[in-house]
């Protein structure tokens, strides 16, 4: 599902009252100035977040008019014009930096998400991202994961349950729990838990969790694990997948990977602003 301009804007408006205060003190020198501008990507990658530019646009003068000149997930090479921009000169600066901050973070998340999904090179599996987002950003983060070809995880707390090793460590019963879970919750809210031993993995089982996640565990230890799982249970494996192992976990028989350092480790896409 694209960005749309209502579920950003309230967070976008934040992030102008930030970076702008009670006015950019060098919008005298502008008055009256009409300019043009390009979005240059500096380093090749995935672009990701076009549309944030006509959204801060939309917030700061209608009459700006931006046109983005590749499309949104589309693979760039260094030096690739990717969007242009004519308006009044003034709101085209004022704009210029919470739109390149956006986009390169964006556009670092889709390029690393792209990344790995190919080199996982197993189509059977799908490549989740976690909670681990920067506060604030969390709807844009996981909207470049999915512009990279992932898959979103949990948005909140509230979409799904996972017990994971601190309720392990906080609940007795793994069968009394999961079933309180379900009678609170409802029948349509998922239940995931987290499993660090064989032990834990024939518990949950037993629970009939809905999805099972192997917690740091090896490409052999997951494989083995994974002939325990009855059919219509979904996995999930978490922690220590980094680009320099993932292809060891292909034909792994997991539904997911999950990788944190998509939104906690990002590189920003270098992408700059040029007045022409």
């Amino acid at each position: 599902m694209p960005l749309s301009f209502k579920q950003v804007a309230p967070a976008l408006q934040q992030f102008l009252n930030e970076d702008l205060g009670r006015g950019d003190l060098t919008a005298p020198l502008l008055t009256g100035r009409h300019g043009a501008g390009v979005y240059l990507a500096k380093t090749g990658g995935v672009i990701a977040g076009l549309q944030i530019p006509a959204f801060l646009y939309r917030i700061l003068d209608a009459d700006v008019d931006y046109r983005a000149l590749v499309q949104e997930g589309e693979v760039v090479a260094a030096g690739t014009p990717i969007a242009e921009v004519h308006g009044d000169l003034a709101v085209l600066l004022a704009a210029e930096r919470l739109s390149l901050n956006l986009m390169q973070r964006l556009s670092g998340i889709a390029t690393a998400t792209k990344l790995a999904v190919d080199t996982l090179a197993d189509p059977r599996i799908q490549i989740l991202d976690t909670r681990k987002t920067a506060p604030g950003l969390r709807v844009f983060d996981k909207y470049a994961v999915r512009v990279g070809g992932g898959v979103n995880h949990r948005l909140g707390l509230d979409d799904m349950a996972m017990l994971k090793d601190n309720h392990w460590a906080a609940i007795g019963d793994l069968d009394a729990a999961i079933q309180l879970l379900r009678r609170v919750n409802g029948p349509t809210k998922m239940i995931e838990v987290e499993c660090e031993s064989r032990s834990q993995v024939e518990q949950a089982i037993m629970a009939q969790a809905d999805i099972i996640m192997f917690d740091n565990q090896t490409p052999q230890t997951v494989k083995a694990w994974q002939q325990l799982i009855p059919a219509g249970v979904k996995t999930e494996v978490s922690g220590g997948i980094e680009l320099n192992n993932i292809h060891d976990y292909a034909g792994c028989g997991a539904d997911f990977l999950s990788l944190g350092y998509l939104t906690n480790r990002v590189v920003n896409l270098d992408i700059s602003f040029n007045q022409k």
